[in-house]
């Protein structure tokens, strides 16, 4: 019914040959979306800590800032220090914390991560416990 292809592909022909252009593995895709989450967690984290210091805060971006690490090959992440007066307010930072702490989540499970699934999901906890008192005070 259908005519077989008899010519190569134009796609292929275009890139030359497969080792045209590097190529990473699924696992080295999630490790790079995974670290980039827990960046912006960590970023989040940073900017809490600077509006509310507390110890929690402290050894949660410690932990972050290990795991980032632990993907990127060792490589810190760059942290910065925020002004406390251009801190956005706690509940929108502990929303976006939770959000971010769940996109990390979902990653981690993916790539069986069980380290950094457990400090996402410690996270996650922290800023819904975090956010309660808030969104009462505010209501």
């Amino acid at each position: 019914m259908y005519e077989p292809i008899r010519t190569k592909s134009v796609h292929s022909a275009m890139a030359g040959s497969a080792s045209d252009f590097p190529h990473r593995s699924r696992e080295e895709e999630l490790d790079i979306q995974l670290a980039g989450h827990l960046a912006a967690l960590l970023a989040v984290t940073d900017e809490l800590r600077a509006a509310a210091p507390s110890d929690d805060l402290d050894t949660a971006a410690d932990r972050l800032a290990g795991q980032v690490a632990r993907l990127r090959g060792g490589r810190t992440p760059a942290r910065a220090s925020v002004p406390v007066d251009h801190a956005p307010r706690p509940t929108a930072l502990h929303r976006r914390a939770h959000a971010l702490a769940g996109r990390a989540l979902v990653v981690a499970a993916s790539r069986a991560d069980t380290a950094a699934a457990i400090l996402a999901a410690e996270r996650m906890d922290a800023h819904t416990a975090a956010l309660e008192p808030l969104e009462v005070a505010s209501a």
